[in-house]
Formats: C-alpha cells, structure tokens, sequence
C-alpha cells in the first residue's frame, strides 16, 4: 500500500471475491469504526430499505421503458425488477408492506378523484358501456372459477390469477386480506404480464378496424375547425339554424351597422349581419350556404370592443361543469367556441365538460376580459398545485372507510381495505369537487404524478415481498396450470369486450378499444390504442371505465375466492 501524506488521510481499496474492502487509515494506523468491513451489495440494499426501494423503482424504469416489439411494461418493470431482487435474497421483502399500502392508497384516491368528477355527470350516458365492463368481469370471474376445479389450481392462487390476469391492482389487496397469505401475490405477478400483453395484443388488432359505431359519436380527432365571417341574406334566429341546434357550429362576432360586439345564443339576424361561424369544416359550410355568402375579410381580426383570448380553466368551481352551466352569456356576454384538451381542439359545445387545465377560446367584450380571465381562473400555476388539506383528508376518510368489514357467507367479514376505501372515498369528494373552503379534486398534471408514484411504490413493494414463493411457483409443476388459467380468463374477458363493443352497444373501433383499456385499468394497453390511430374516443372510453372497472373486480374477489 502507498503510506499516506502527512496530515491527510487515505482510502485504500482491495478488490475481493465477496465484495470490496475498504480501508479508512490516518497517520499511526488510527481506523475508524468502519474499517476492515466487507460488505456485499446483498448486504448493503438490506441495511437500507429505501435503497432497496429506489435502486428496484429505477432499474424498473429502464426495464419497463425498453420495447418488446410493440410491448412496453411501464411501470410494471418495478414488480418485476422486485421479484428477482428478493428471490436472489428474500430478506430484502422486509418492512415493504407499509410501501405497498401507501402506494396502492396514493394510486387509487387519485384514480377515484380525478373519476369522480365526471362520473356522475355523465352516468346516464355511460351506463350501457359501464354494464358491460361488470359483465366482462362477471365472465373473466365465472372462467377463473371454472378453471380452479378443472386444472385443480389452489384457490387463493386462482383468485390472484384473476387480479393478474385481469391487471388489477387493487383488488389483489382484497384477495390477499381474505386468503390471509402470499399466494394471491405470487398470483398477480404471474398473471399480470401475460395480462398486459393479450390486452396490448387484442386491442392492437381492434382499434384500427373499420367498422363503424352506428351508436358512437364521430371522431373529431384530424378534423379540425374553420372560422369563416359570413354575410347574412336572410333573417334567422341563430338557434334556428340547423348546425347550430345540432351543436355543430358556434356563432361568435356580429358586426351591425359598423358596430362590432358578441353575438349571443337566441339573437336574431339581420340582413346585412356579418358574423362569425365556428365549428366543423362540412357543418360551417351548410351554415354559409343557410345565412348568406363568406366574406375575404376575417370579422375575428377587429378587437377594438371586442376580445379573443385562449383562457386556463384553472378554477375548481368551473372545472367539471358543462359550457351551458357556465352561462357566459347572462354573465359576461361572453361565449366560449373552442377547447384545448392536450393536443386536440374541440368545439365548445354546451353539454362539453370542462376539465382543470384545458383551454377555452373565450369571445368578450373588451371590458369584461379581466372578469372573465378571474373567473376561469387563468392560472398556469395554480393547475400544478393541490390542497393539502383537501388531499389528506380524503386519504383518511378513506382508510376509515377501508376499515369497515363486510359479513360474508360462512361467518366471515371483508374489509374495503386501503383499496376500494380510498376509490371510493376520492370517487365522491372528486364528484363534490369543494367543501367550503376545502378543495376535493386535483389538477390534472398533480393527480397524474402522485398516480405513477403510487403504482411504481405499490409495484416495487408487491414484487420485494413476493419473489421466493415466485421463484418457487416458477420451479413447480403448477407454472403450466398457472399459465393456462391467466391466458384463458384475460382472453375471454378481454373478447367478451370487443363483441359487447361492436356487436351490442354498436360503438366504433377506437371507443371500443378505449372500452377494453379502460376495463383492465392498464396504461400500456391504451398506449397502444392511442400509437396506433389519433381518436379523442381511446381516452374518453378508456376514462370512463378506469374507476369503476376497479371496483366492480374488488367485489368480484369475494365471490371467486367463495366458489
């Protein structure tokens, strides 16, 4: 060894086959407390739990973001990352539970909120595509059961083959509260891989058919909208005009008699009226052809007494409710003609649900444009920021909620849990969205982060806790049945889906293929809708089942683990 600098200490490093060693030495050999150690990896990630934890979430992110062919985990690279670290050494599963409780709690309040606030809007409607997501379970159930006799699969794996097969998180924590055991655990995580890919696989081979929805709504994806100044020929009632009734077109400016200001819903036109059609290019054009002939001259360009801003929904009270409830009009003598929602520009129709974060192009007198401004909100920052108030609260009536236990057939109960709790729980408040001073919902960009936190810590925990009985199922006999029993109940339930979709509810190929997303929960299988065509209809269905698709297989776990 080299001696050291007077009055400087050195560190002298020997490579060993067990590891490394290090070697802290000053000036008359003096060692501290540390030298001489020999410590494996092994042995470091098991004095640190969280290093463990963090070293499993970001050897997952790589994992799950490599394709396999059209296939990318995500975040379940973390469960996967976690089982093979806690097979090689079981020990480093210790003190993951509470990890797993907090993830799985974080992910589904944020789920049931950012659900909530639609939901119940917008239930009448959705109803015949939410029934058929609960029978699509019923069915994944029915097969799941069918199998556990016909292959002679222990029925606490089976109920976790189903959580699995059907990418569930949530409702494995029901299973494994009720089988008091690991297996349901060992279950997922075999089942939710194979899971993942017959969904990425099915929905691949729907969403670029042809077939049409002859009950969906067409697609405005690609569209896009025209605003074209129209002369007027004849006198009309605005909401006499047939696009406009049938909330195809928004008429904006009106310019009479040299004056300019906003034209109001139920106006009467006049010859020699120039306004301002907005809407779909073939709608705009049949309304040209009703009111008169198109100007050169664009009337949106004048803003000497009237403005045009692109306002931030940023205010939870207008957030969740439609464009007629707004009534801009009666307030303001505003209108709002467009949305901006991600990438997509939409027209604001008046039964179209505002969000936190979209976009409204709103017309207004020139002197109301700092009221209106207020009353959106219009706040970039205010959209990234949560109530921490609002947010802890409702992660505790949940867990409360979670606690409460259910009598079940034979004298035994069942509990919520940290799972169906807090989505419940975040279901409500999100529909509430306010309780006095105490704000219930999230901004999007917030709800999203805190939801991929949830799920990588849940995941990541999951697979520490599980991967010695994993490697043993892998090792036995019962890996084969296992195989079968998950590909069998994620196809059925996944094609029960797609024939409901096309062949009962008569929706298109994309709204279908949202519905099939949405119903397994799984954000790889809707990234794979959405690569594939750009359809508002992928995330409008996929939204709409998400929360309820949860519940619906949390209540089913009862059922399969009794039969």
């Amino acid at each position: 060894m080299v001696e050291p600098p007077n009055g400087f200490p050195c560190l002298a490093i020997q490579p060993e086959l067990s590891g490394v060693r290090l070697s802290l030495r000053t000036i008359g050999e003096k060692q501290l407390p540390f030298t001489n150690s020999k410590k494996t990896m092994i042995e470091i990630l098991s004095s640190s739990p969280l290093l463990t934890l963090f070293a499993v979430v970001s050897i997952g992110a790589v994992l799950g973001s490599i394709p396999l062919g059209k296939i990318r985990f995500g975040a379940a690279g973390a469960l996967f990352v976690g089982l093979a670290f806690s097979a090689k050494a079981p020990k480093l599963g210790e003190n993951m539970a509470i990890v797993q409780s907090i993830g799985l709690a974080f992910f589904v309040y944020t789920v049931g909120v950012g659900a909530g606030a639609t939901f119940f809007s917008q239930l009448r409607q959705q109803t015949p595509l939410i029934s058929a997501a609960a029978v699509c379970s019923l069915v994944g159930a029915v097969a799941t059961v069918a199998l556990t006799h016909i292959l002679d699969v222990p029925r606490d794996l089976a109920t976790g083959l189903f959580t699995g097969a059907l990418t569930a998180a949530p409702a494995l924590d029901a299973a494994t509260r009720i089988a008091d055991s690991q297996s349901p655990s060992i279950g997922y995580a075999f089942g939710y891989p194979l899971g993942v890919i017959i969904g990425i696989v099915i929905v691949s081979l729907v969403v670029g058919r042809a077939w049409k929805g002859l009950k969906d709504t067409p697609s405005l994806a690609g569209v896009g909208l025209n605003a074209v100044t129209v002369h007027v020929t004849a006198p009309i009632n605005i909401r006499d005009i047939p696009e406009w009734k049938a909330q195809e077109v928004r008429i904006s400016y009106l310019r009479r008699q040299g004056r300019v200001r906003v034209a109001l819903p139920g106006e009467d036109l006049e010859v020699g009226d120039d306004v301002v059609v907005v809407g779909i290019p073939d709608a705009v054009d049949r309304a040209v052809t009703m009111l008169g002939k198109r100007l050169d001259t664009h009337l949106a360009h004048h803003r000497d007494t009237v403005d045009f801003e692109r306002i931030v929904v940023s205010n939870p009270d207008v957030a969740s409710r439609t464009i007629a409830e707004l009534n801009l009009p009666a307030q303001f003598g505003a209108i709002v003609t467009r949305v901006r929602r991600g990438d997509l520009d939409l027209l604001a129709a008046d039964d179209f649900v505002l969000q936190l974060g979209d976009r409204v192009a709103v017309v207004v007198p020139a002197n109301q444009l700092d009221a209106v401004q207020d009353y959106f909100g219009d706040s970039e920052r205010r959209i990234s920021e949560i109530d921490a108030l609002g947010f802890g609260l409702g992660m505790v009536l949940g867990m409360l909620l979670g606690l409460v236990s259910f009598p079940m057939p034979g004298g035994a109960s069942f509990s919520l849990g940290p799972a169906a709790g807090p989505l419940i729980v975040g279901m409500m408040l999100g529909g509430l969205r306010r309780t006095g001073p105490i704000i219930w919902t999230l901004p999007e960009a917030a709800n999203l982060t805190i939801r991929q936190i949830g799920l990588l810590l849940f995941l990541a925990g999951l697979g520490l806790t599980s991967g010695p009985a994993f490697a043993r199922l892998l090792a036995s006999p019962m890996a084969l049945k296992a195989t079968v029993l998950a590909v069998i109940v994620g196809a059925i339930a996944c094609l029960s889906m797609v024939v409901a979709g096309r062949g009962v509810l008569k929706l298109s190929a994309p709204r279908t293929a949202g519905g099939i997303a949405g119903f397994l929960g799984q954000p790889a299988v809707l990234q794979a809708a959405s690569a594939r065509v750009k359809d508002e209809r992928v995330e409008a269905a996929y939204a709409t089942l998400f929360a309820i698709a949860i519940i619906v297989k949390i209540l089913l776990v009862p059922f399969v683990w009794n039969l």
